[in-house]
């Protein structure tokens, strides 16, 4: 199953896909660097006028680009595999040393993994993160009595410094943002924003998975 935040590896088709395509100099240079390395683009949102036999994948370009986030289409045939982004637990090294005991904690709580700029520093190597870089997660639930647990255990992190973000996703790839979930479970509010692969839309109910 398609998948937001999925990565796809391209083959070589793929790659002279994306190539082809009208960029300018900067995304060019870009673009022509992840091709070099085989490096990975992202599943995006899908949308409604895709046309047949093409995916919409994306790059959040490293700071030499200036965090440029690319989006382009590319067809089925040009995608080699599938990946996944790092576990939260491998980007430890990353984080300031007076996070990292009470994030492996709280890692050891979850099953999760890591976007944003931490995730595609740990992926790439390249430079992505600044003073100011959130930790993005996708956090895996069964459930919502999952999701329950997952957003109690993020809301009492015994640290404040990198900022946690990011969502809880369901098996059928629904997700909602977990600091958004607690609010919503409460009845503080009557809806709750539910991205899907397709879209996204405020809903007052999730039915079940």
């Amino acid at each position: 199953m398609l998948r937001r935040h999925q990565l796809a590896r391209l083959n070589e088709q793929g790659w002279a896909a994306v190539r082809a395509l009208a960029w300018d100099d900067e995304a060019r240079a870009c673009l022509s660097f992840w091709a070099a390395e085989q490096l990975p683009l992202v599943v995006t949102q899908q949308p409604a006028r895709l046309a047949a036999g093409q995916i919409a994948l994306g790059l959040c370009a490293p700071l030499r680009w200036h965090r440029r986030r690319l989006a382009m289409q590319v067809p089925t045939s040009g995608i080699l595999f599938f990946d996944e982004f790092p576990k939260a637990a491998s980007i430890t090294a990353l984080l300031p040393a007076t996070a990292r005991d009470a994030w492996t904690v709280l890692v050891g709580q979850l099953t999760a993994r890591v976007y944003g700029s931490f995730g595609w520093q740990r992926l790439t190597g390249l430079d992505y993160l600044h003073a100011d870089s959130d930790v993005d997660l996708c956090v895996s639930v069964d459930d919502a009595a999952a999701a329950d647990l997952a957003a109690a255990a993020l809301s009492q992190a015994a640290f404040t410094r990198p900022r946690i973000d990011g969502e809880l996703v369901f098996p059928d790839g629904r997700a909602v943002a977990w600091r958004e979930w607690r609010p919503w479970r409460e009845q503080r509010v009557d809806r709750i924003l539910v991205k899907r692969l397709q879209g996204v839309a405020m809903e007052r109910e999730l039915e079940p998975c």
